[in-house]
């Protein structure tokens, strides 16, 4: 887990790492036509001690449909919590899910073809650190699934030292995204025209149980995409391949329940022909020690914000997204949204979004070479990371009382 006296170049490596390792394991032939293949994928592992339940953190899960041929009708994930221990760890039902005994199903909806969706279990600390059991997650959908043996999970949980614990979530681009930190009430969803420009709705959360001073964050957008507008702090690669950036706030200082944002925008190129652009990334580490003016005064989650997909762990500091691209006679740039970031324009500190990574996506058959080309221009952004946090890097004095464990 990200802890508050962690390196943070150990953390970028690990998320380029972990990225890497899971985004193509779930790699393969895809099945026979007019089938879904669902598969869950854990995201996050440790919980910081000291966490509460008003602002419980929700241990991401993915969903993943990249290896199907056809669209997952009426998605259904159900928890079973009967293997948690009682004194370590509580569990909030998500809004909108049925409870029964220690057993609660969630209605998702529909899961395109080739795209992931991310699901959150929100949980908080009530003791000691250490195991704390286990969740037994299962998913299900209406359409046909070749596989079972991957539709169901046994995910151990362990609660962690008291610390930061960065959760990275951004939405599937669309034209009329609401730029709002969350996908809640947003039905129409129009793909982006070739050539045209969208809002990026995107936030980086704090779920742990203190502050974390300092940020660095980044994107790697899929090919044929581009930055229309980026967040102050931000330096593009200047490499071959995909459009990427890295971004720095050494002032901000998110306390737990808040969240950081910045408006940023995206256009999609004229020439694209494919309606699904995957995948994107979105990373984010601590820099440990808070330096200068912030950019902006943070901001604490609202109730909808509170009830969304987050990470504590390196491995959900990573949050990947989709772009949809809509095709007409006569291909006209996307018009601007009207909708901004509440507060100014300068980047902003926030709390986390009722989102889920859901998106779109083309059949499968083979290795995914869009997606590989991806990861590792997340790893080569994550790369640049590395070399300017070690050129920022700074000595951290801490007092025995601070940097002794805590149970």
């Amino acid at each position: 887990m990200m802890l508050l006296h962690r390196p943070s170049l150990a953390r970028v490596g690990a998320v380029a790492l972990l990225v890497a390792a899971g985004s193509i394991g779930v790699s393969a032939p895809a099945h026979a036509a007019d089938q879904a293949d669902l598969a869950l994928i854990p995201l996050s592992y440790e919980l910081a001690k000291g966490v509460e339940e008003a602002r419980a953190k929700p241990f991401k899960i993915q969903i993943d449909n990249t290896r199907g041929t056809a669209d997952a009708k009426s998605v259904r994930v159900t928890v079973e919590t009967a293997n948690l221990k009682e004194h370590k760890v509580g569990v909030v039902v998500p809004a909108g899910c049925e409870a029964a005994g220690t057993t609660f199903s969630c209605l998702l909806g529909d899961l395109p073809a080739g795209t992931t969706e991310d699901f959150g279990i929100p949980l908080f600390s009530l003791g000691k650190r250490g195991d704390a059991g286990h969740l037994v997650v299962t998913v299900t959908s209406a359409t046909a699934d070749p596989v079972s043996a991957d539709n169901k999970l046994e995910h151990r949980i362990r609660v962690a030292k008291p610390g930061y614990d960065l959760t990275s979530w951004v939405q599937d681009v669309y034209a009329d995204v609401e730029v709002d930190g969350d996908d809640s009430g947003e039905p129409a969803r129009t793909p982006v025209l070739p050539g045209g420009t969208a809002p990026l709705d995107w936030a980086v959360y704090n779920h742990g149980s203190r502050s974390a001073t300092g940020i660095a964050y980044g994107f790697t957008l899929p090919a044929g995409v581009d930055f229309a507008e980026l967040p102050a702090g931000c330096t593009e690669s200047g490499l071959d391949g995909p459009a990427q950036v890295h971004c720095t706030d050494p002032g901000a200082v998110l306390e737990p329940g808040e969240f950081y944002t910045a408006p940023a925008r995206v256009r999609v190129g004229a020439d694209v022909t494919e309606s699904v652009l995957r995948p994107g990334f979105l990373y984010s580490v601590g820099l440990d020690l808070a330096s200068g003016a912030p950019a902006a005064a943070p901001r604490t989650a609202s109730e909808l914000q509170l009830r969304t997909f987050a990470e504590v762990d390196p491995g959900d500091g990573m949050a990947q997204f989709d772009v949809f691209v809509g095709f007409s006679a006569s291909p006209e740039p996307t018009p601007t949204p009207t909708g901004e970031p509440t507060g100014s324009p300068s980047p902003t500190a926030t709390a986390a979004p009722d989102g889920s990574g859901g998106g779109g996506g083309l059949p499968v058959t083979g290795m995914q070479v869009g997606l590989i080309g991806g990861v590792g221009a997340a790893v080569l952004l994550a790369g640049a990371a590395l070399l300017l946090l070690s050129r920022r890097r700074k000595v951290v004095l801490v007092n025995p009382g601070q940097e002794r464990d805590t149970d």
